[in-house]
């Protein structure tokens, strides 16, 4: 797909989330109304409003922060802290318009709707919203920390709890999106060529599989085991402005957290072990057929789709979590997507490793193979 033709699609797909994710946002104040409480238990209206708080415009939720909503006024403190916070807002909803358009256009490009992509492209612009929003509230982070009056204080940690933020309401607003997306995109497509699919041999494709699932584990696997994760979170020592780095790694490097099965019964912990192995069969099978779904294997639309498949692999494996753990039974339904968005910060920093790793050994695997094809022969052997 054009250039031209792509543009259109991914510009509509960038006003929607924008759009949506405000009207989130301005939605937490219904939370707030009497008659909410006849239709929410108190768990489910706290669960919705740390949902829609990182998208609300109002100055209010500085308040819920610890910040300081009132103030004197004859000090003008309150009305700087709230303008720093409209400002952060304003480059956040920037940002996430930003990132999702360049994404789309890119993903658009490579994996067009037609000839059986529409389902692999659907699923790669749904796991780009997340990416968008995790980029847009970690970029708008330092505005928003500030206006809380304390930015001075544990910035590094204050940074690492907003990256992790966006909230399960980015992950329904970037289906809702990814649909009318790719719903605009095989309307601006036809009357175009059908692009082709990359001819890629099958054993190319299932080894940059496994050496960028292998990128995912070491996260998923050895940095996210409990010894290892104290490891780095506690190794950095310091004072002053920049101290504590550990809380921001932590939340940058690990897609998740284990320990051994200690006291607990091996079933269940082979039960939750296997949310873990199921994220990298997701993973896996995405890199998988990755390079045959993209027009053109180029690094941008590797890494691209390799960040989508780890956010996707993170979905599924934090459903099946929250259906196995009993959450939803103790605190309510709205509790079964809660988990839903949380370790995507990762999942970018790894998904990008993934990506460049999955693309050096597609390009070596088929380098190699051509070495050993004579040339011209079309890929037939030639003998003399």
């Amino acid at each position: 797909m054009t250039y031209r033709r792509a543009v259109i699609p991914a510009l509509v797909g960038g006003l929607l989330i924008t759009l949506l994710l405000w009207w989130a946002g301005s939605s937490a104040q219904a939370l707030q109304l009497r008659g909410a409480g006849g239709v929410f238990d108190i768990d489910s209206m706290n669960e919705l409003r740390r949902w829609l708080a990182p998208w609300s415009y109002d100055p209010s939720t500085l308040a819920l922060s610890g910040g300081p909503a009132g103030g004197d006024p004859a000090s003008g403190a309150a009305t700087r802290y709230a303008d720093l916070y409209r400002t952060g807002m304003q480059i956040r909803f920037v940002v996430v318009f930003a990132v999702f358009v360049a994404g789309a256009l890119l993903l658009v490009r490579r994996i067009p709707p037609t000839r059986g992509r529409t389902p692999a492209t659907v699923l790669a612009l749904w796991a780009w919203g997340p990416v968008a929003g995790t980029l847009a509230v970690t970029l708008s982070a330092p505005w928003l920390i500030a206006s809380r009056g304390n930015g001075s204080y544990r910035l590094l940690p204050q940074l690492a709890g907003v990256a992790a933020s966006s909230g399960p309401v980015v992950v329904f607003v970037s289906l809702v999106t990814a649909l009318l997306t790719v719903a605009v995109a095989r309307v601006t497509a036809k009357g175009e060529e059908p692009a082709p699919r990359q001819s890629v041999p099958p054993r190319a494709a299932r080894l940059a599989a496994s050496v960028g699932t292998a990128a995912i584990a070491l996260s998923l696997v050895v940095l996210s085991y409990e010894r290892v994760a104290a490891a780095i979170q506690t190794s950095f020592g310091g004072s002053g402005l920049l101290s504590d780095p550990g809380d921001l790694l932590r939340q940058w490097l690990l897609l998740g957290g284990w320990s051994g099965p200690g006291t607990a019964p091996l079933g269940d912990w082979l039960l939750y072990r296997a949310t873990d192995a199921l994220m990298l069969a997701v993973v896996w099978w995405a890199l998988r057929l990755l390079p045959g779904m993209l027009t053109r294997t180029t690094v941008p639309g590797v890494v691209a789709g390799a960040i989508c498949a780890t956010v996707l692999g993170l979905l599924v494996s934090r459903l099946l979590l929250t259906a196995i753990d009993g959450t939803v039974g103790v605190w309510g339904p709205v509790y079964l997507f809660s988990r839903l968005g949380e370790g995507v910060p990762a999942a970018v920093t790894f998904g990008v490793v993934a990506g460049l790793a999955a693309f050096v050994t597609l390009r070596l695997a088929q380098s190699r193979r051509t070495a050993g094809t004579p040339e011209g022969s079309d890929g037939v052997s030639v003998t003399e």
